[in-house]
């Protein structure tokens, strides 16, 4: 691209809402044109054409601002070829200070912030970029995974809650109450007085879930304990309610397990695929790590597409919260916990090195030499972290995979 090209003839702000989004053009002068846009089909695509009137034979020169960096309006304006950058909120209210010191604030004062701040202060921007279809569909299913847990969680929380009510002593067979064999079970006793439930009957949940931890025997003893003396109805309202949470568990529970797990296996498989030969994908390379399972190396690819793509260590450092703050003030100088990051990545890079100090040696003598210098253990993790991110981001410029000879034995 030409000194020229790059220069952006237009730059426009967009303030987006649910029905109507507000629009600021600003020219290279600073002279501002303000609209209002229905959150529609036609009027989106009005607002395409408006904008492409602006520069007809480069579409390219004419940039928009947005805080959200997806969406309906950011994949129309792509699609168009419009160059799109994305603000944190935090930064565009920082923004509307230079504008007002009343604190005055609304959309089209917003929208006007955008546009003016990107043809200031274009640096602080992010460029964003379409994704492959691919890895749209894996963040669409990472993050109704996440959800799924999230819902299993409140669901076993619940069902837990009841069993508390009058039987506390089944909560010792499984204190999270969150397995299918241990639904199974109170199908079973729900159905029956304990008294008369049979041994085989329990043997052969067991055996159908592959539980091989517990014998039928103990089970069974689980399961004779009489309940508490609680009031009269207190029982059977507890166990109606038991009742209603179990098709709900496992609905959810296969809904996660099998139906969105199995969709994210076939789409990292159709990643890993497109190997070229001699070299590996991405998904390929971050897999051989230690530690990195199926929703590890979903969430890594679906949340931190560009870092990876552009081999930014320290943007996905930062992004992952493994980067830590530093506050300096004359002599008084703080190094603290990073906060301001994308907080799914965060939580699957710390399963990747709680589990990667479990099940690679030179990990967790990492891990031990932290701990050894007063760190506490989230810290000691996100410095582990840190370390395989840098490990990640050399097999990727290098495109091999991982292996543990080629580490330093004792790294600086």
């Amino acid at each position: 691209m030409t000194q020229l090209q790059s220069e952006y003839l237009y730059r426009v702000g967009v303030d987006w809402a649910s029905q109507h989004h507000q629009v600021c053009i600003v020219d290279r002068e600073g002279h501002r044109t303000e609209d209002t846009v229905p959150h529609t089909s036609a009027g989106l695509a009005a607002l395409a054409e408006k904008l492409a009137a602006l520069s007809p034979e480069a579409p390219e020169r004419v940039a928009v601002a947005i805080e959200v960096p997806r969406g309906p309006v950011v994949e129309t304006l792509l699609e168009r070829g419009f160059h799109v950058f994305a603000l944190n909120p935090k930064q565009l209210d920082r923004f509307r200070d230079r504008h007002t010191v009343a604190g005055a604030k609304d959309d089209r004062r917003d929208a006007w912030v955008l546009a003016d701040s990107l043809r200031t202060d274009q640096p602080s921007f992010r460029r964003v970029h379409l994704d492959d279809p691919l890895i749209i569909e894996l963040r669409e299913l990472s993050r109704l995974d996440d959800d799924l847990r999230e819902e299993l969680s409140r669901l076993s929380n619940r069902l837990r809650e009841q069993l508390q009510r009058f039987c506390p002593e089944r909560l010792a067979l499984c204190p999270a109450a969150d397995e299918p064999w241990f639904w199974a079970l109170l199908d079973l006793t729900l159905a029956r007085r304990p008294k008369s439930l049979a041994i085989n009957a329990v043997r052969a949940v067991l055996t159908a879930h592959r539980i091989r931890r517990l014998s039928a025997e103990t089970v069974h003893a689980a399961l004779q304990v009489p309940p508490l003396r609680v009031a009269p109805g207190t029982i059977e309202a507890a166990g109606a309610h038991i009742a209603v949470l179990l098709p709900r568990l496992r609905l959810v529970h296969d809904q996660r397990h099998r139906t969105v797990g199995t969709r994210i296996d076939r789409v990292l498989a159709a990643l890993a695929q497109e190997d070229v030969a001699g070299e590996h994908r991405d998904v390929t390379i971050l897999r051989s790590l230690p530690g990195v399972g199926r929703l590890v190396a979903a969430t890594v690819l679906a949340e931190a597409t560009r870092p990876l793509a552009e081999r930014d260590y320290h943007t996905l450092r930062a992004q992952a919260g493994a980067a830590p703050v530093t506050r300096q003030s004359g002599k008084k100088v703080a190094v603290m916990m990073r906060w301001a990051c994308n907080g799914r990545l965060r939580n699957a890079l710390y399963h990747w090195a709680r589990v990667s100090v479990q099940v690679d040696a030179r990990c967790r003598a990492h891990y031990d030499r932290l701990r050894q210098r007063g760190h506490e253990h989230a810290r000691a993790l996100r410095g582990v972290v840190d370390r395989s991110l840098a490990v990640l981001m050399a097999m990727l410029i290098s495109r091999t995979l991982y292996d543990p000879e080629r580490r330093c034995a004792k790294p600086a």
